[in-house]
């Protein structure tokens, strides 16, 4: 399997050795080259992932989808891209305009913080702490302070409501998605990302913890779902009750700030559970099967990781497509009531299994 530190070791080489910079400028046009792949992934992750669920929303109402614009309609999101960039950002009277336009930016750069600590193949990643799953949970929860920050700038009451709905939906899911993760964690002794995806290397975690590991990717999947306000978990944005929720009175590319960051959100929760519990870059290896496994490494570990995530944003793509949107009494009382209690039960059960066997 290639090792994509070869690359980033050459590129570090070529500034220090080569061209004779030292240690300052080398971290900084190292730090630069990071920060714009990332930007220009995320970008092009999103304009994708716009694409495929107009796609997948189509074939479960029996439609086409777009098919104008482009081959097979390859182009209409970035149609769309340059028509929003175009759109006039439309001033309110009466609002905080600093906080009104602070708060997509709040948004998009927790998700951007979340997006830089993933793991996208072997020698690609670019934030690796040894408390990796905390500084996950950490950064990702800087959403929920430009939505409160939208909801209350824009001095409308929808807005308002959209954003405190908002704001105990995350709140509270965040707990399960926590400690499902907290689940494997114990499991892998670890909370370095880099470490939970090697001692995957013999099977996955989903496989290798059995139950416990199982219903803890269910939870995180709920939960994960839930935290990127896609129904039915979509009370935030309610459209026969709130208009468009927190974001009504956006427009132009701050409304496509926010846009951006829920697909960006929806991609970063599938690929947290594809590290997590399906082994993130690392292939499918069976204990025994040498020959299998050996067939296995041949693919690239970015195939893996990126075809993981693939699975599970279809897998949520599926539930919004499929299940009817929840009242917010429901919503919560199924966080409260429901998921958190067994996801408490679910790490206990797990904590035995590690200190027992």
């Amino acid at each position: 399997m290639f090792d994509f530190s070869v690359v980033t070791t050459w590129i570090d080489e070529l500034l220090r050795v080569t061209l004779g910079l030292n240690n300052f400028w080398t971290l900084f046009i190292e730090f630069i080259l990071i920060g714009v792949v990332l930007l220009a992934v995320y970008a092009i992750i999103a304009l994708i992932l716009i694409y495929v669920e107009r796609k997948i929303c189509a074939f479960f109402q029996c439609r086409i989808g777009p098919n104008r614009v482009g081959k097979w309609g390859l182009i209409q999101p970035i149609a769309d891209m340059i028509k929003i960039l175009l759109k006039e950002i439309i001033t309110l009277k009466n609002n905080d305009k600093f906080l009104f336009y602070l708060a997509p930016f709040f948004v998009i750069v927790g998700s951007i913080l979340t997006f830089a600590a993933l793991p996208f193949g072997l020698g690609l990643h670019a934030v690796d702490f040894n408390v990796g799953i905390v500084y996950i949970l950490a950064v990702s929860s800087l959403g929920i302070i430009g939505i409160l920050l939208a909801g209350w700038s824009s001095n409308n009451k929808y807005t308002l409501i959209g954003a405190m709905r908002s704001g105990s939906q995350l709140v509270s899911y965040e707990l399960s998605a926590a400690l499902s993760l907290m689940t494997i964690v114990v499991m892998a002794g670890s909370m370095q990302i880099s470490t939970i995806v090697e001692e995957q290397s013999d099977m996955w975690f989903i496989f290798k913890g059995n139950i416990p590991a199982i219903v803890a990717f269910v939870i995180y999947m709920i939960a994960g779902h839930a935290e990127t306000n896609r129904g039915p978990f979509d009370l935030p944005e309610a459209e026969s009750e709130l208009t468009a929720g927190y974001h009504t009175e956006y427009s132009g590319i701050s409304f496509g700030l926010f846009y951006v960051a829920e697909y960006l959100n929806l991609f970063i929760t599938s690929a947290i559970a594809a590290t997590v519990f399906l082994g993130g870059w690392m292939p499918l290896h069976i204990p025994g099967l040498d020959g299998f496994n050996a067939v296995m490494d041949y693919i690239p570990s970015v195939i893996w990781f990126f075809g993981k995530a693939a699975f599970c944003v279809f897998l949520q793509m599926w539930v919004r497509w499929t299940f009817p949107r929840l009242r917010i009494d429901q919503l919560l009382k199924f966080e409260w009531k429901i998921l958190m209690p067994i996801a408490l039960v679910n790490l206990l059960v797990m904590a035995v299994c590690v200190v027992v066997f």
